[in-house]
Formats: C-alpha cells, sequence, structure tokens
C-alpha cells in the first residue's frame, strides 16, 4: 500500500554524527546543546526570534496559552482540523468557540468568528490549514478591537512566508508541530514563536516544572525537547529546502492533472508553499468515500482529513455545531511525500477521475 505521507529520514550517517554528540555530552534532555542549536537555527532559517522547543505540537499549544494567561474561558477556533488544537484547550480548561469556516480556502472565517465571540471569549485560536495562511490581518484587527489574545496553530506551515516574511510571526504566539508527518520533522516535538520575550521566558520556566533557579516559581509541567530529537531535526534540517520542493513539484504534478476535475482549496495571495498536503474537494461525502475506495482497491492511501467536523462530536464543547460539516465531509487527501514518482501520482489522478460524482446504478 502506498501510504499518504511517508516520513523523510535523513541519511544516517548524518544522523550518527549529531548522536555522536549526544553521546560526547552525555546530556540527554534540559536544554541540552543539540536543543540549543536546533532553535537558533531553526530561528535563522524560518527568520524568527523567541522560539522556545517543546516535546509536541499539542503541548505547544498548551503551553502558548499558559504563558500568555488564557483562561476561565473560551477560545473561538475552527472545527476543520485535527483534534489536538481542540483538545488542548479543553486541558487547559477553555471550551472551544467554532465558527464557520472560508469555504474558499477552509480557513477559520474572521467575520463568522467575530460573530461567535461573547463574554466568556478570551482568545482566537486559528489554524492555517494545509499550510494555506489565514487571513491574518483582519484576525490581527479582531483581536485588537475585542482585546484578545491571538495563537496559531501553524501545524501545517514551516517554511510558509506571508508577504515576505515568516508566517510564524504573526499573532502572540503560534505553534507548530515537529511530528514524524511533518515535512520538517524531530521524531516528536513542536515550537513556540511568541511576539514577546517576556512570554517567551515564562514559557521557558513552564516547561521545566515551573523553576528558576532551581526552584518552583511557576505551576509548571515537563514539555521539554530531548537531545534524541533535537539530533533528529537537525538532521532533518540539512535537507529541509530539498524536501519543501521536491513535495511541490509532487503538488504541481497533482494540480496540472487534476485541475479540471477537482475543486482545490484557494491559494493566499502573497503566501509561499511548502506542499504539506494535497487535498481535493469532492462532490459530497458519498463520493469522497467512492474515490477512497476505489484508490485503496488499487493500493493508495488517502485519508479524510479532516473529518468529521469537531463541532459534530458534541465531545470538545457543550454545544454541538454542523459548521464545517460540508466541507470536511468533500475533503480528501492525496498521498504526497518525497520519493513519490511521476508514474505514481498519474496512476492516482487517472483513479480519482475514474469515480463518477453519482453513484453508478446497476439495473
Amino acid at each position: 500500500m502506498i501510504p499518504v505521507t511517508r516520513p523523510f529520514l535523513p541519511p544516517r550517517e548524518r544522523l550518527e554524527h549529531y548522536l555522536d554528540r549526544v553521546y560526547a555530552s552525555r546530556q540527554l534532555t534540559n536544554n541540552g546543546p543539540l536543543v540549543q542549536e536546533l532553535t537558533s537555527r531553526l530561528e535563522a532559517y524560518l527568520g524568527v526570534e523567541n522560539m522556545l522547543l517543546v516535546g509536541n505540537g499539542t503541548l505547544a499549544i498548551q503551553i502558548a496559552v499558559a504563558a500568555l494567561g488564557i483562561k476561565d474561558g473560551s477560545a473561538v477556533t475552527t472545527p476543520f482540523t485535527f483534534p489536538a488544537t481542540s483538545s488542548a484547550l479543553v486541558w487547559q480548561g477553555l471550551e472551544p468557540r467554532y465558527a464557520d469556516l472560508d469555504p474558499s480556502t477552509l480557513n477559520l472565517d474572521p467575520v463568522s468568528a467575530a460573530q461567535v465571540i461573547d463574554v466568556s471569549t478570551k482568545a482566537l485560536v486559528p489554524v492555517h490549514t494545509y499550510g494555506n495562511p489565514c487571513a491574518v490581518e483582519a484576525f490581527e484587527n479582531l483581536a485588537r478591537e475585542r482585546n484578545l489574545k491571538l495563537v496559531y496553530d501553524a501545524s501545517h506551515a514551516f517554511g510558509v512566508d506571508y508577504q515576505g516574511k515568516s508566517l510564524l510571526g504573526w499573532g502572540d504566539a503560534a505553534t507548530i508541530s515537529f511530528h514524524a508527518t511533518k515535512l520538517f520533522h524531530t521524531g516528536e516535538g513542536g515550537a513556540i514563536v511568541f511576539k514577546d520575550p517576556a512570554d517567551l521566558e515564562l514559557a521557558r520556566r513552564i516547561i521545566n516544572f515551573g523553576f528558576r533557579d532551581g526552584f518552583p516559581v511557576d505551576v509548571g509541567i515537563n514539555a521539554k525537547m530531548s537531545e534524541l530529537h533535537a539530533a533528529m531535526g537537525l538532521a532533518v534540517l540539512e535537507s529541509v529546502d530539498d524536501i519543501i520542493e521536491q513535495r511541490c513539484i509532487v503538488q504541481d504534478l497533482y494540480c496540472r492533472e487534476l485541475s479540471n476535475w477537482a475543486e482545490m482549496p484557494l491559494s493566499f495571495a502573497d503566501a509561499s508553499r511548502n506542499g504539506a498536503y494535497m487535498p481535493i474537494l469532492c462532490h459530497d461525502v458519498a463520493h469522497r468515500n467512492r474515490v477512497r475506495q476505489r484508490l485503496e482497491e488499487h493500493g493508495y492511501d488517502s485519508r479524510a482529513y479532516f473529518y468529521p467536523a469537531l463541532g459534530t462530536l458534541g465531545l470538545y464543547s457543550k454545544q454541538k455545531t454542523n459548521v464545517g460539516k460540508e466541507q470536511a465531509g468533500r475533503v480528501l487527501c492525496l498521498p504526497i511525500f518525497v520519493g513519490l514518482t511521476p508514474e505514481q501520482i498519474h496512476d492516482i489522478c487517472n483513479i480519482v477521475k475514474s469515480v463518477p460524482s453519482e453513484p453508478v446504478v446497476k439495473l
């Protein structure tokens, strides 16, 4: 079975070079030299400041929320994303309030978000879905007008620039996942980019049990990244330009073959791409399921990212909603990873195009 994604593994000798340094230092965690080096190299590569590496992308959201003092209320967010976004908010004592999507981009719609805000709302938590930027100017204005904190879940947006600057520079904080399935990864890991250095300093204490000078001064947790994970990140980082280039080539081949057949989320103007995902919009959920089944029959995996819409579950919020339900039922993500061949892409596209939007009725 051809997977929907395949983690990039750096050359073994390159990873071993960094592992040799771990053995030499005999420091496995607690802000070791490799974590410090990865932090500085990522800041330089991405063009950001005030970055904190953490154990995973879910913890990144939780730590960002805690460091910004967001508590005892609700956060307006999107129902169309991986459950980690909402579950992280719930773990921090916040109720997700779901607003509708911009149907052209599948990102949170700022106009709908403004309508959902009430007296309990403490923050806005949009997601840069598939690495495609949200309407960041509109959300900045909305957060300022309503005196709300703004935290972006940028898990898909590694390396994406908007108007020539890193997308991670928007908001009070932006969080990112370095999970193995992401185009840049540390096996497991994540990071937060803060606007205010004071928030970074508080977050540094929080991820280390709230310690300062050997004593707890804040209520903290253990969310540190280990040296072993940083070693993988440093090894992968040396290939990340090639990874992004190759994934974008794969994405371009899909778009060329499917542009007259399948609707795709609209890319935001003035933004770069990173080839993180290859989503298409099928006619409806039944059509999506038929396409997925046909692909599986021919040995290709695909994923209904992100289905179902989180507001329909009644799991994270007190109130069920149908916002995002239609879009969530239509989206199918096709295989995309370094090493996927043009022949495989052509085969996948032919299979997708062979499935009619209306079911065939056998007489």
